[in-house]
Parts: structure tokens; C-alpha cells; sequence
């Protein structure tokens, strides 16, 4: 794969913006970062914390995967931004990353869960990816 295939995604426009999204994370993302994500706790998988993707500013990247996870807030839950969610997560699929949702109910009330289905998910696109 060459460089321009493993960085075309990436838009510098929205660095600053990330930078604070960094600074102000919710608990819930704190948490699945610290806990799961963080310096390759899981499966040697590593990821960064939001990144600019396209329009867009992901949750959490695990570029050698194409691997997104998205952390909902209560907001999510009304119609128009899951909406929202729903055609930023299809413009992310059509660029060819894989994207799982988790709430921030499900993060902070069971995060060994969490744990087990990104495992899986990372499992399942190593196995996929693998001749």
C-alpha cells in the first residue's frame, strides 16, 4: 500500500480541532482509552484518540485496521443526530474503514464488554485481511 493509500483520509484542516477535542474528552472516552486503548493494551492494535478523517473527527483510529469506534452520548439518541450518525458512518465505510458504536452507558458500566467486542472486531479484521 503505498503512502498516499494509508494517509488519503486524513485531513490536516481539522488538526486544532481535534487537538481540543483531546482536552475535553468525555468520561466515557477517557475511560475506553485508558482502560482498553490506550499504548496497545489490546491485541497490539494501536490507536490514536480523534482523528481527522475526511469532514470528520473520529473518536478513536486504529489506522493499521481502518478500525474507527465511536463513543455515544445521550444526544445520540435523538433522532436527528443519530441521523447525523448514520450518514457520517456511511461516508467512513464508503472510504473503507469499519466503524463500532458504543454508548457511554455501556463504557462505563461494563468495559469488559467493551473490551471483548473490540477484540473480536479486531479478531475478525486481522482474520479478513490475512491470506
Amino acid at each position: 500500500m503505498s503512502y498516499l493509500e494509508k494517509h488519503y483520509y486524513y485531513n490536516p484542516h481539522n488538526r486544532n480541532f481535534a487537538r481540543k477535542l483531546r482536552n475535553s474528552s468525555t468520561k466515557a472516552e477517557c475511560c475506553l482509552w485508558k482502560f482498553v486503548l490506550k499504548a496497545s493494551l489490546l491485541e497490539d492494535a494501536a490507536f490514536n484518540r480523534q482523528r481527522p478523517i475526511d469532514g470528520y473527527i473520529v473518536d478513536f483510529l486504529c489506522k493499521e485496521l481502518k478500525l474507527i469506534i465511536e463513543v455515544d452520548g445521550s444526544i445520540h439518541e435523538l433522532e436527528s443526530v443519530y441521523k447525523k450518525d448514520m450518514v457520517r458512518q456511511k461516508k467512513l465505510e464508503s472510504l473503507g474503514f469499519h466503524v463500532i458504536r458504543f454508548t457511554n452507558t455501556e463504557i462505563l458500566k461494563d468495559i469488559d464488554s467493551v473490551r471483548e467486542s473490540i477484540r473480536n472486531t479486531i479478531f475478525q479484521l486481522r482474520k479478513s485481511t490475512t491470506p
